[in-house]
């Protein structure tokens, strides 16, 4: 297992400028979120690729998730979403990323008259992604969401029906799993248990069970001697990506004693 960091604290600062404070953080992975300030491009892809290589990390890109709904029910606005994911991969497929993370659909406000139409929608553009991602030769993979927000892929049931219903095409599927998010349902051993041999890729943050707080390891009630055990115990063996807000120096510290590097 891998200690990896993600963009996530930093999208505030210029792509440049977060890379320089990275530069000085003891990690082996970096995950780019596509969004913000470190939106793709060709420039960016130019600065990633160099400071990657110099600093001797793999990578991971996670999609755009600000205003992007894959199942809305509106086609035109699905389409520019689509659109906006379709580019994120074209570019991130330049990085040679182990993984492209994306977040399901979510509930739209006509989801009570018509129940079934956003879990069509969601099922149709994660084959769309997986169609996509063959162009490209780049692994995909769906990250659970927390309860505490509409998405339509949240709990381990959602997942079980998700991978039903994609068949085969399930195959090329991963699952990234969020420990934070799976605290909030109450789920993390439910989803190490019943997905370990599907989980291609970790975040870390922390909680209190409560919301999706995005707190540094430590900071909240997640048991995390029990959760490295846990995945050590199934032979996880990819990248523990810190997810954390804040306190992201202490995360990786905590992390590196936990998994004895």
């Amino acid at each position: 297992m891998r200690v990896g960091l993600s963009t996530l604290f930093c999208i505030n600062k210029p792509l440049k400028s977060a890379l320089r404070d990275i530069s000085h953080l003891n990690i082996e992975h970096l995950e780019l979120v596509d969004e913000g300030m470190h939106e793709l491009d060709g420039r960016k892809i130019d600065v990633i690729r160099r400071f990657v290589r110099d600093e001797g990390l793999s990578v991971s890109v996670h999609a755009p998730f600000a205003d992007i709904n894959i199942a809305s029910t509106s086609p035109s606005i699905r389409n520019a979403i689509m659109r906006r994911l379709k580019k994120s991969m074209r570019l991130s497929a330049k990085l040679c990323p182990e993984y492209w993370i994306f977040h399901s659909g979510v509930r739209s406000a006509v989801s009570d008259i018509l129940p079934e139409l956003d879990w069509k929608i969601n099922l149709d553009s994660i084959r769309i992604l997986l169609r996509e991602a063959r162009k490209y030769s780049l692994k995909i993979s769906v990250e659970n969401t927390p309860r505490t927000f509409p998405f339509l892929i949240r709990c381990a049931e959602d997942l079980e029906r998700l991978y039903e219903q994609l068949g085969d095409d399930g195959l090329e599927l991963g699952v990234t799993l969020d420990v934070g998010h799976a605290n909030i349902g109450g789920e993390l051993d439910k989803m190490i248990r019943l997905f370990h041999r599907r989980i291609v890729h970790t975040h870390l943050h922390d909680n209190n069970g409560d919301r999706d707080s995005h707190l540094g390891i430590g900071f909240g009630k997640i048991n995390w001697p029990k959760l490295i055990l846990d995945l050590r115990s199934v032979g996880y063996n990819g990248a523990l990506v810190v997810e954390s807000i804040n306190n992201v120096n202490e995360s990786i510290s905590l992390l590196r004693k936990l998994i004895g590097r």
